[in-house]
């Protein structure tokens, strides 16, 4: 690893002598300006109030990469849930979405067919008992008392159910916008609330018709628009409420309940224990903590369970030695969940649970032989593959070979396979290897393949493609893929809606891989199925051994197991840049992309991407990418802060980033050509959706690779940096990785100490009650 000195190259215009002081620690990922309300119509103070300890690494609408807090101080991210007015045309997000909102349909049909709550443990006591005791009167109409509970006794979990196909989807209009009266009348109880008028057309889309009697009669409902957080609701109440206005408003407390849940799931989690969510309420002034959650629970905003703890020692209340087994009670968690997430991740165990428990179809025989002619590495997979419906493959870039030869051999084999990635680029990467092991566009003749299903017709398609219907296999008559095994790469990367929504789309017999690299950044959404279901052992997982080549795999396969090795690299294709403040770090990396790397290492400006840990500070994206376009796009951003030919990131919908680059902007909206073609993105939604895209973050730019990277580590990013996200950034190189280095012995400690932020999440238990093998 070679170092390259701070006063080699020359200073420039727009270097030193712009460098702006040290503006203290990067805003984290997810602020308003990723996908939501921007800064000028949201409130966006924040309090620095203490809450729920950090557990969650999404970025954009799924979290945030700061290094503390909880659900309160991921506020900011909450505007990335916000997806905005859609453009007049079906995009294939919209219709991505549209698919989804049917999946939920669906799963809402199957939870209702449930005879009672959802229980996996015993008897409970206490404020747990007390909650369950809640939904059950509930279910039986009453409103739940708050003195008196019922024991609630423990059931079995119900197997799963044959899954119910669901239809084809159709292409959905979009959503209509609230009607004028209805904009208005929001914007009269505003102005009377003291709030900004410009939130009116955001309060009416969410709260939908007759929102401003909503708002009156209930101030706090504005928590629901995505950027407003509770002290602004909490003067927003007291201007229209006055003396009737108090911190133990029932209303106030359901409200930051069902607020704090919707943090947490910014952060990454699909529900909440308990103890950590009242702690919460309790630092957001809610006098009753408890009951503040009764109440979400008995008006249907939040939805309770509980999950047995298999290893904490059991608890006998008998003191007699030879009572029975039964009498044992199993210790338990009480969580409370949105119920978006918690029945996503119910279906997901369920779909899961149908894939590891209906045998494949019977055709091992051939499956042995494809593993005897297919290369050493892949052969283990392949095996695995013949006997089971869910098999899991981790590893690196190179490893990608072996998921790679999976497919070629199964669609020599005349069955219909298809692999998803989660992004264009893997998109590219991955046809490039079939195309060496052999299957090239090729398809096996009762496949359905439609002209658009991939690159030059080659069964690989993106995963959101796949959902949307506009690539892949198409359904068949009961509303499945048309297919026979998925490979879905880029695995780590599933949140547990989308997740649930492949599972139950595949048909009876079919087999599916979850292949992907465990070291990079979890999914953006809510959930961590890759990891939970590699904890669970729940079906063969298959590690390759197939190492990352050259200096830069040796250093990031060091990285994954907590080490930061100094390599050799003859080539310089790791450069170490010291800087000694924030403006130094921007001059330095701005020589880096416009005149160091591509001089000595022949790539252009287009194909090296900056990466930094936060949006905000003085080495963040947003002064990057001002510097960079200064010097590579300078211009007057007529059209939203944009010019033609300014490189950029397109989000159109929370999660997913999509490089691309301005081609003009005219009265339908701001065009962009980016991977999977031409974009317009409607006037309105620019502010919200684009980003100047020469600097990403790390978890905008996981699934994407590029000739050359440029890190950019400045002394006040320290508190952001964890091992996974130092994984993710160092790898996105295929060439050459510049390493702007000002953290000095932070970043060593990161990669050593610092693991993954913690989610909290249900699926392991889920699937421990329907899959005999997990444990």
């Amino acid at each position: 690893m070679s170092t390259e000195p701070a006063t080699t190259e020359p200073d420039e215009p727009g270097g030193r002598a712009d460098r702006a002081p040290d503006a203290g620690a990067p805003e984290a990922e997810g602020t308003p300006d990723d996908h939501g309300t921007p800064p000028a119509t949201a409130p966006t103070t924040d309090d620095g109030s203490p809450g729920v300890t950090e557990s969650g690494d999404a970025e954009g609408a799924g979290g945030t990469t700061g290094a503390t807090g909880g659900p309160e101080d991921v506020a900011d991210a909450a505007a990335a849930a916000e997806t905005g007015a859609g453009a007049s045309d079906l995009s294939e997000a919209q219709a991505e979405l549209a698919a989804q909102k049917l999946e939920r349909e669906r799963i809402e049909r199957r939870k209702a067919e449930k005879k009672g709550p959802i229980t996996a443990g015993a008897k409970l006591s206490g404020t747990a008992a007390d909650l369950l005791a809640a939904v059950r009167a509930v279910e039986g109409g009453q409103k739940p008392s708050a003195t008196v509970f019922a024991e609630p006794e423990p059931a079995p979990r119900r197997p799963a159910p044959e899954p119910v196909r669901r239809p084809q989807p159709v292409a959905a209009p979009v959503a209509a916008a609230p009607s004028g009266e209805t904009v208005e009348s929001v914007r009269a109880v505003l102005t009377e609330g003291g709030a900004p008028q410009t939130l009116a057309p955001q309060v009416a889309e969410t709260l939908g018709e007759g929102a401003g009697d909503l708002l009156r009669e209930d101030p706090w409902q504005l928590l629901r628009v995505p950027g407003v957080r509770p002290e602004q609701a909490d003067g927003f109440a007291r201007a229209l409420l006055g003396a009737e206005c108090g911190p133990d408003d029932e209303r106030r407390g359901r409200a930051v309940t069902v607020w704090l849940l919707e943090q947490a799931a910014v952060a990454g989690h699909t529900a909440l224990e308990v103890p950590a969510l009242t702690a919460a309420l309790a630092q957001r002034a809610v006098p009753d903590p408890d009951e503040a959650v009764q109440s979400a629970v008995a008006e249907g905003e939040a939805l309770i369970f509980q999950d047995a703890l298999d290893d904490a020692p059991a608890v006998t209340a008998a003191t007699d030695a030879e009572d029975d087994e039964e009498d044992r009670e199993r210790p338990v968690r009480v969580l409370v969940g949105l119920e978006r997430y918690a029945l996503a991740e119910e279906s997901l165990a369920d779909g899961l649970a149908r894939i590891v428990n209906s045998p494949p179809k019977d055709d091992t025989a051939d499956w042995a032989s494809a593993a005897g002619s297919a290369p050493r590495p892949a052969a283990e997979l392949i095996r695995a593959v013949a006997g089971h419906g869910l098999v899991l493959h981790t590893g690196g870039e190179a490893a990608r070979a072996e998921p790679a030869a999976l497919v070629a051999a199964a669609r020599a084999l005349g069955l219909r396979a298809w692999a998803a990635t989660h992004s264009t680029d893997g998109r590219r990467r991955f046809a490039a290897l079939l195309d060496a092991a052999g299957t090239g566009g090729a398809a096996p003749a009762d496949a359905n393949t439609p002209a658009d299903a991939g690159e030059s017709g080659s069964p690989v398609v993106t995963v959101g493609g796949l959902l949307a219907g506009v690539e892949g296999p198409g359904r068949d008559g009961e509303g499945a893929f048309a297919l026979d095994l998925l490979v879905v790469l880029d695995a780590p990367q599933l949140d547990v809606e989308t997740a649930a929504v492949l599972a139950e789309s595949l048909p009876d017999g079919a087999r599916l891989v979850l292949s992907g690299d465990p070291g990079v950044l979890w999914s953006a959404g809510p959930g961590r199925v890759f990891a939970d279901l590699l904890a669970a052992r729940a079906c063969p997982q298959v590690s390759s051994r197939t190492p990352d080549p050259g200096p830069l795999g040796e250093l990031v396969s060091g990285i994954g197991i907590g080490e930061l090795n100094q390599v050799a690299a003859p080539g310089k294709e790791v450069v170490i840049v010291p800087v000694r403040d924030a403006g130094e770090a921007v001059h330095r990396t701005v020589q880096l992309v416009v005149d160091s790397v591509p001089r000595a290492f022949g790539v252009p400006a287009a194909q090296v991407q900056v990466i930094t840990p936060g949006h905000g500070g003085a080495a963040g994206t947003r002064a990057l990418n001002a510097a960079l376009k200064e010097r590579l796009n300078p211009g007057q951003g007529r059209f939203g802060g944009f010019d033609p030919g300014d490189r950029v990131v397109h989000s159109p919908v929370p999660g997913r980033a999509t490089p691309g680059r301005v081609v003009r902007a005219d009265a339908e909206g701001l065009h962009l050509e980016c991977a999977e073609g031409a974009v317009v993105v409607p006037k309105e939604r620019v502010e919200t959706a684009v980003r100047h895209g020469w600097a990403l973050t790390a978890h905008q730019a996981v699934g994407h690779r590029w000739q050359a990277a440029v890190v950019v580590l400045p002394g006040d990013a320290g508190a952001a940096l964890s091992r996974p996200w130092v994984y993710t950034a160092f790898s996105r190189a295929e060439r050459h990785l510049s390493v702007v280095h000002g953290v000095e012995q932070t970043l060593p400690r990161a990669v050593a100490e610092v693991p993954p932020k913690p989610r909290t999440t249900r699926l392991p238990a889920l699937l421990k009650a329907q899959v005999p093998t997990a444990g």
